[in-house]
Protein backbone atom coordinates (compact mmCIF):
# COMPACT_ATOMS: atom_id res chain seq x y z
CA UNK A 1 0.00 0.00 0.00
CA UNK A 2 0.95 3.76 -0.96
CA UNK A 3 1.05 6.04 2.41
CA UNK A 4 -2.30 7.66 1.25
CA UNK A 5 -3.93 3.98 1.11
CA UNK A 6 -2.22 3.82 4.84
CA UNK A 7 -3.69 7.14 5.41
CA UNK A 8 -7.32 6.11 4.46
CA UNK A 9 -7.17 2.61 6.07
CA UNK A 10 -6.09 4.50 9.25
CA UNK A 11 -8.77 6.45 9.08
CA UNK A 12 -11.26 3.77 8.08
CA UNK A 13 -10.19 1.80 11.36
CA UNK A 14 -10.34 4.55 13.88
CA UNK A 15 -13.63 5.95 12.71
CA UNK A 16 -15.07 2.42 12.21
CA UNK A 17 -14.14 1.62 15.88
CA UNK A 18 -15.45 4.53 17.71
CA UNK A 19 -12.81 3.51 20.31
CA UNK A 20 -8.80 3.79 21.09
CA UNK A 21 -6.99 1.58 18.55
CA UNK A 22 -3.80 0.20 19.68
CA UNK A 23 -0.94 1.26 17.39
CA UNK A 24 0.85 -1.90 17.80
CA UNK A 25 -2.37 -3.54 16.47
CA UNK A 26 -2.70 -0.79 13.57
CA UNK A 27 1.04 -1.59 12.85
CA UNK A 28 1.05 -5.34 12.73
CA UNK A 29 -2.51 -4.78 10.39
CA UNK A 30 -0.91 -2.70 7.90
CA UNK A 31 2.44 -4.52 8.00
CA UNK A 32 4.00 -1.35 9.08
CA UNK A 33 6.83 -0.49 11.32
CA UNK A 34 6.03 1.85 14.04
CA UNK A 35 8.43 4.88 12.66
CA UNK A 36 6.65 4.96 9.95
CA UNK A 37 3.38 4.36 11.59
CA UNK A 38 4.40 7.67 13.71
CA UNK A 39 5.20 9.38 10.65
CA UNK A 40 1.62 8.73 9.01
CA UNK A 41 -0.33 9.69 12.11
CA UNK A 42 1.39 12.71 12.56
CA UNK A 43 0.87 13.70 8.58
CA UNK A 44 -2.89 12.53 9.05
CA UNK A 45 -3.49 14.75 12.28
CA UNK A 46 -1.67 17.59 10.56
CA UNK A 47 -3.78 17.35 8.21
CA UNK A 48 -7.08 17.50 10.06
CA UNK A 49 -5.46 19.84 11.96
CA UNK A 50 -4.05 22.40 8.83
CA UNK A 51 -7.45 21.70 6.95
CA UNK A 52 -9.68 22.50 10.03
CA UNK A 53 -11.74 19.08 9.86
CA UNK A 54 -14.17 18.99 12.33
CA UNK A 55 -12.70 15.69 13.69
CA UNK A 56 -8.76 15.13 14.97
CA UNK A 57 -6.85 12.40 15.41
CA UNK A 58 -5.45 11.98 19.35
CA UNK A 59 -3.05 9.88 20.36
CA UNK A 60 -4.12 8.31 24.05
CA UNK A 61 -0.84 6.87 25.30
CA UNK A 62 -0.46 3.64 23.24
CA UNK A 63 -3.30 3.99 21.44
CA UNK A 64 -5.15 6.00 18.29
CA UNK A 65 -8.59 7.45 18.04
CA UNK A 66 -10.42 10.06 15.78
CA UNK A 67 -12.83 12.20 17.81
CA UNK A 68 -14.70 15.44 17.38
CA UNK A 69 -12.86 18.90 17.68
CA UNK A 70 -13.69 20.39 21.24
CA UNK A 71 -14.75 23.64 19.23
CA UNK A 72 -17.66 22.42 17.80
CA UNK A 73 -19.36 19.93 21.17
CA UNK A 74 -21.87 22.64 21.34
CA UNK A 75 -22.80 22.51 17.80
CA UNK A 76 -22.82 18.66 17.56
CA UNK A 77 -24.83 18.47 20.83
CA UNK A 78 -27.77 20.67 19.64
CA UNK A 79 -27.52 18.55 16.32
CA UNK A 80 -28.06 14.87 18.38
CA UNK A 81 -30.13 16.56 20.82
CA UNK A 82 -28.48 15.82 23.88
CA UNK A 83 -28.00 17.61 26.53
CA UNK A 84 -24.86 18.86 28.02
CA UNK A 85 -23.78 16.49 31.34
CA UNK A 86 -23.14 17.75 34.38
CA UNK A 87 -19.29 18.89 35.57
CA UNK A 88 -17.43 16.61 38.30
CA UNK A 89 -18.77 17.60 41.69
CA UNK A 90 -16.20 19.40 43.60
CA UNK A 91 -15.27 16.12 46.15
CA UNK A 92 -15.15 13.82 42.06
CA UNK A 93 -12.42 17.21 41.44
CA UNK A 94 -10.75 15.91 44.33
CA UNK A 95 -10.66 12.35 44.31
CA UNK A 96 -9.44 12.39 40.31
CA UNK A 97 -6.82 14.69 41.20
CA UNK A 98 -5.57 12.21 43.75
CA UNK A 99 -5.67 9.46 41.46
CA UNK A 100 -4.25 11.38 38.51
CA UNK A 101 -1.37 12.46 40.30
CA UNK A 102 -0.61 9.36 43.18
CA UNK A 103 -1.84 6.68 40.88
CA UNK A 104 -1.98 3.58 41.64
CA UNK A 105 -3.38 4.60 44.50
CA UNK A 106 -6.02 2.55 47.01
CA UNK A 107 -9.43 4.11 48.70
CA UNK A 108 -7.72 3.99 51.82
CA UNK A 109 -4.57 6.94 50.75
CA UNK A 110 -7.40 8.97 48.82
CA UNK A 111 -9.43 9.17 52.28
CA UNK A 112 -6.37 9.76 54.04
CA UNK A 113 -5.83 12.55 51.98
CA UNK A 114 -9.57 14.15 52.03
CA UNK A 115 -9.72 13.50 55.54
CA UNK A 116 -13.54 11.71 54.25
CA UNK A 117 -14.75 8.77 52.83
CA UNK A 118 -14.64 8.68 49.46
CA UNK A 119 -16.68 5.34 48.16
CA UNK A 120 -19.45 6.79 46.88
CA UNK A 121 -17.12 9.43 45.21
CA UNK A 122 -14.81 6.83 43.52
CA UNK A 123 -17.70 4.72 42.64
CA UNK A 124 -18.86 7.90 40.73
CA UNK A 125 -15.78 8.18 38.86
CA UNK A 126 -15.42 4.06 38.16
CA UNK A 127 -19.69 4.34 36.74
CA UNK A 128 -18.12 7.49 34.27
CA UNK A 129 -15.09 5.56 33.36
CA UNK A 130 -12.37 8.42 34.43
CA UNK A 131 -10.69 5.69 36.60
CA UNK A 132 -10.34 2.27 37.11
CA UNK A 133 -9.38 -1.02 38.85
CA UNK A 134 -5.64 -1.85 37.99
CA UNK A 135 -4.89 -4.60 40.34
CA UNK A 136 -4.44 -5.08 44.27
CA UNK A 137 -1.51 -3.63 46.73
CA UNK A 138 0.35 -7.21 48.30
CA UNK A 139 -0.70 -6.04 51.69
CA UNK A 140 -2.91 -7.95 54.43
CA UNK A 141 -6.34 -6.64 52.98
CA UNK A 142 -5.26 -6.68 49.81
CA UNK A 143 -6.88 -3.61 48.72
CA UNK A 144 -8.18 -2.28 45.55
CA UNK A 145 -5.81 0.28 43.48
CA UNK A 146 -7.09 2.58 41.44
CA UNK A 147 -5.46 4.42 38.06
CA UNK A 148 -7.14 7.08 35.41
CA UNK A 149 -8.19 5.72 32.22
CA UNK A 150 -8.04 6.61 28.38
CA UNK A 151 -11.68 8.34 29.11
CA UNK A 152 -9.89 10.70 31.80
CA UNK A 153 -7.08 11.80 29.35
CA UNK A 154 -9.19 12.13 26.65
CA UNK A 155 -11.88 14.41 28.73
CA UNK A 156 -8.78 16.27 29.98
CA UNK A 157 -7.29 17.39 26.49
CA UNK A 158 -3.98 15.21 26.97
CA UNK A 159 -2.38 12.48 25.79
CA UNK A 160 -0.80 11.08 28.83
CA UNK A 161 -0.73 12.21 32.70
CA UNK A 162 2.77 13.05 32.14
CA UNK A 163 0.74 16.25 30.49
CA UNK A 164 -0.25 17.13 34.25
CA UNK A 165 1.48 20.18 35.70
CA UNK A 166 3.71 19.59 37.69
CA UNK A 167 2.88 19.65 41.37
CA UNK A 168 5.48 18.01 44.57
CA UNK A 169 2.85 16.99 46.37
CA UNK A 170 -1.05 16.95 46.84
CA UNK A 171 -1.50 17.22 50.58
CA UNK A 172 -3.23 20.24 52.13
CA UNK A 173 -3.87 23.22 50.21
CA UNK A 174 -2.29 21.94 47.39
CA UNK A 175 -4.87 19.19 47.06
CA UNK A 176 -7.32 22.12 46.66
CA UNK A 177 -5.27 23.93 44.03
CA UNK A 178 -5.48 20.58 42.31
CA UNK A 179 -9.17 20.46 42.66
CA UNK A 180 -8.75 24.41 40.87
CA UNK A 181 -7.08 22.81 37.76
CA UNK A 182 -9.85 19.98 37.35
CA UNK A 183 -12.67 21.92 37.89
CA UNK A 184 -11.99 24.05 35.08
CA UNK A 185 -12.68 21.34 32.75
CA UNK A 186 -16.39 19.94 31.50
CA UNK A 187 -16.23 16.70 31.89
CA UNK A 188 -18.92 15.06 30.06
CA UNK A 189 -19.93 11.09 31.69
Amino acid sequence: MDIQEIESAIEGILFASGDPVSIDKLCTVLEIDRVDMDKIVQNLSDYFRFNRRGIQLIRLENSLQLCTRPEYADVIRKALETRRQPMLSNAALEVLSIIAYRQPITRAYIEQVRGVDSSGTVSNLLEKELIEECGKLDVPGRPTLFRTTPTFLRAFGISSVEELPDFSGIDGEEGDQLSLLFSTQQVDG
